[in-house]
């Protein structure tokens, strides 16, 4: 009855992995290659625990 009150936790990731990766196209626009590079690789980490959960 209160696992309706309980929080996804893969909806929760996907949401991280939405916000990475805009603020890795806006370091990328921005021409911030290094920034760009790294919130990517935290993007595919965070894919990838979505993926496991799954």
């Amino acid at each position: 009855m209160f696992s309706l009150f309980k929080s996804d936790p893969i909806k929760k990731l996907k949401k991280a992995h939405a916000k990475k990766l805009e603020q890795a196209m806006h370091a990328q626009r921005n021409g911030d290659i290094r920034s760009f590079s790294t919130l990517t690789t935290e993007a595919e980490q965070l894919k990838q625990e979505i993926q496991k959960l799954q």
